[in-house]
């Protein structure tokens, strides 16, 4: 049986709130994917590999909110380094959904979650 983590392992980790600031088709990728670059306010922009071209088209995404885990090590993902876990949701057709916030117009990229 694996133990349950602490409240202490869930502060560990670092998800934050971030707006997409540009979108990448990724053809190299062995599943569809985008590469995405991310702004975290003043952690910076950091970048991500995300399977969500099935839900999403290319042009919808920059500007949106997501919701990451950054800080763990980066992982090189065909040509591209994903620094950042995009966080979604698997639906009944194995497709990505985005999280989505409430009342996104009172957070701001770089806040984190609680």
């Amino acid at each position: 049986m694996i133990p349950l983590p602490s409240y202490e392992d869930f502060e560990k980790l670092n998800i934050m709130v971030g707006r997409i600031a540009r979108v990448e088709e990724f053809p190299e990728a062995k599943k569809p994917a985008y590469r995405l670059w991310i702004d975290f306010g003043k952690s910076g922009i950091k970048q991500s590999s995300a399977q969500l071209t099935r839900l999403y088209k290319k042009g919808d995404l920059p500007g949106r909110l997501i919701i990451g885990v950054t800080g763990f090590p980066p992982r090189q993902i065909a040509s591209f380094i994903s620094e950042v876990l995009v966080l979604g949701v698997i639906d009944k057709d194995s497709n990505v959904v985005l999280l989505k916030l409430d009342k996104e117009e009172r957070i701001e990229p770089g806040s984190r979650i609680c």
